[in-house]
């Protein structure tokens, strides 16, 4: 083929210049030829049916033509100031509507909630899922599928961080659903749960498995310390408060129960302590079953006969305890205890961090000034060595002693010891060698994240004392000046129960709360087994469940080669009693215990809950509420609105708020647990 042109001649031609209008028209012909292809369908980058990098290269293009023709900036200075908003603004569309692998099952999801479920929703009807997958709800945004190898991804919540991997899939879940890439369910069980999250936190509690059903026939007696400690209810309060259910091993059903002042008739002098009231009625929760209900009330000395008191605040002021819950909310607590006390009473003051010291000898309650200034002085700082603070408090609370007077040490503490002696049993075994010396021990927790409750119940329960916990002012305001009287003045220790169950009329029983003051059956009668204190105008309670002879509820069936069950050794006109119920106690300075005995039987029956007293009726509810945090199967099928319904009827007098506070506690656990 031949040409009629020198080829040689073009060497010498120069090219005419590029069109910068003519390249921008052939760009966004070709763009938009690609939009109007066959398949009209909007792709997911854009609401607007046209696709995101159009936008973008448009937007890039005039402006850099429009900059550059007008000389106005640099190349350098426009990178600048146009990469980083449209890279911003490239981010946020792919979170808002792009692209995330979907988790592997074992994956954890932070669900985001409210905003990203309300878009979802609106889309359903939306035929716009193509490869491109949207991220489920609460997922963290992502390369597309195609460009994700399997790799790590952080999931933290709230005291917690998890390490977990997600596989190169293209599944994704949208509106409560779950779809493959190509737009095909997938199958429910393949679905990540979401998780329940749990703080995790640096609280002590001790373990320990609920009460079970007894039989009668195999274990007629049950045997127990009564506990008038109230730390549990506290730290269950402000769990709620915070917006978490309680960790179920700070639930003490017995504290939660006994939290609450009740006015069971009293008795009539100090040299018999108690008056028992025993009721029995048919359970709320169970229409199979019964509740025998037993309400202990104390004798309650009047002030002016009220002995005098020598008194030793032993206070933690390790580093620990520097936050505002703790050490400085301890001082006001203190500052409310000493407005109780009279010329007749006698402070000292012990400190421990490092080491012990004695901040102020024992001084009379009169010089109030004095007093004062020693606790504004408290600073915390260093470490725990709780031990030698106990010795210490103790040296001072018998170089003090009033003789016929209370003696007792009140620690404050978060409970974190770590100098010295610092394990339960160490501390327990100095605690059970001065109790002997007629010192009492009352127990005061603070604080959270640290907060060693189950140090406190060994410190409490062995050394002829309380613990309470402390989470507000109106708290300290309630255990050291409201009951100032049940938490320093005791009337009675080592105070045991024993029931005795009847076989002919009951076929199985259930302790509800008090498991962590269990007693072997012969530890009834021995007095050198310690127990719990009663204080000046206190109540304790303790509920049983019962299950009658013949009730669908009987979970045991009799055996078939056992002998045969023989009713219970009473006289004929004790035949028809459910239980016998015993208790043991002695008086603050002696060494031999007294019994009382009492039988139950239908004379102490109602027919209905609603026959019963504001008070039997309100320990009920509260009953319930701590079975239920404790996620009991006995009160599975009883709602919280059940709960709440049955405490406001009984509700009462309720001069402090304490009953009308609880109501809104159970409104919270609902809450929380759905």
């Amino acid at each position: 083929m031949t040409h009629d042109f020198d080829l040689d001649a073009l060497k010498s031609v120069k090219p005419p210049e590029p069109s910068q209008a003519a390249r921008e028209t052939a760009m966004r012909a070709a763009l938009d030829a690609f939009d109007d292809e066959t398949n009209k369908r909007q792709t997911q980058g854009s609401a607007s049916g046209v696709r995101l990098m159009t936008i973008l290269q448009r937007s890039w293009s005039t402006t850099m033509t429009a900059l550059t023709k007008t000389r106005l900036m640099t190349g350098t200075a426009i990178a600048t100031i146009l990469v980083v908003p449209l890279a911003g603004y490239l981010a946020f569309s792919l979170i808002n509507e792009g692209y995330s692998p979907q988790f592997r099952q074992d994956t954890p999801l932070m669900d985001l909630g409210g905003a990203n479920r309300a878009k979802d929703e609106a889309d359903a009807d939306d035929s716009r899922i193509a490869a491109e997958p949207k991220p489920a709800d609460g997922a963290i945004a992502a390369a597309p599928p195609a460009a994700v190898a399997e790799s790590e991804v952080r999931v933290q919540s709230p005291g917690q961080t998890g390490l977990a991997k997600s596989a190169p899939s293209t599944q994704l879940r949208r509106s409560g659903e779950s779809f493959s890439a190509a737009g095909a369910p997938v199958a429910a069980d393949r679905i990540a749960p979401m998780p329940r999250v749990e703080e995790q936190s640096g609280d002590r509690f001790e373990k320990f498995d609920s009460n079970g059903v007894k039989s009668v026939a195999d274990a007629p007696v049950s045997t127990f310390s009564i506990d008038v400690d109230t730390a549990s209810y506290s730290v269950v309060r402000r769990s709620l408060m915070e917006g978490r259910l309680p960790d179920p091993d700070s639930v003490r059903v017995e504290e939660l129960i006994n939290y609450f002042p009740y006015s069971y008739p009293l008795p009539e002098s100090r040299q018999t302590p108690f008056g028992v009231n025993v009721s029995v009625s048919p359970t709320p929760w169970n229409a199979d079953t019964k509740l025998m209900h037993i309400g202990i009330q104390g004798y309650d000395i009047v002030p002016s006969e009220r002995p005098a008191a020598n008194l030793v605040f032993l206070i933690d002021v390790s580093g620990s305890m520097n936050a505002p819950d703790k050490l400085p909310l301890l001082k006001s607590a203190f500052r409310l205890l000493l407005d109780k006390l009279d010329d007749r009473d006698t402070v000292s003051i012990v400190t421990y961090a490092g080491n012990a010291g004695t901040v102020l000898e024992p001084t009379k309650a009169s010089e109030r000034e004095k007093i004062l200034r020693a606790i504004d002085t408290l600073q915390p700082g260093g470490s725990t060595a709780g031990a030698a603070g106990i010795e210490e408090a103790y040296r001072l609370a018998r170089e003090a002693k009033i003789d016929g007077g209370v003696n007792r040490v009140l620690l404050a503490t978060d409970g974190d010891f770590n100098v010295g002696a610092s394990s339960d049993a160490d501390l327990k075994r100095m605690i059970e060698k001065r109790r002997d010396d007629g010192i009492f021990l009352s127990v005061f927790g603070f604080g959270q994240g640290n907060y060693n409750d189950q140090l406190m119940q060994v410190l409490a329960q062995n050394g002829n004392g309380t613990a309470a916990y402390i989470d507000t002012l109106a708290e300290a305001q309630k255990t050291l000046v409201e009951e100032a009287g049940s938490t320093l003045f005791p009337i009675a220790k080592d105070v045991k129960i024993q029931v005795e169950f009847n076989p002919a009329t009951v076929a199985e029983y259930r302790l509800i709360g008090y498991e962590t003051r269990a007693l072997n059956r012969e530890d009834f009668n021995n007095d050198r087994v310690d127990a719990g204190d009663i204080g000046s105008g206190h109540s304790v309670t303790a509920i049983y469940e019962i299950t009658p002879v013949g009730s669908p509820a009987v979970s045991v069936d009799p055996l078939r080669y056992g002998e045969a069950e023989k009713p219970a050794a009473t006289n004929a006109a004790g035949t028809d009693e459910y239980a016998f119920l015993k208790l043991r106690y002695k008086l603050p300075d002696g060494a031999r215990s007294t019994l009382v005995t009492t039988p139950v039987g239908p004379a102490q029956e109602k027919a209905s809950v609603a026959g019963l007293g504001d008070d039997t009726r309100f320990s009920i509810a509260v009953a319930a509420f701590g079975q239920k945090l404790r996620h009991e199967d006995a009160v599975a099928n009883y709602s919280w609105n059940a709960i709440r319904d049955l405490a406001a009827k009984a509700r009462g007098e309720d001069s402090y708020g304490y009953r009308g506070e609880f109501l809104r506690l159970v409104g919270l656990a609902e809450s929380l647990d759905r």
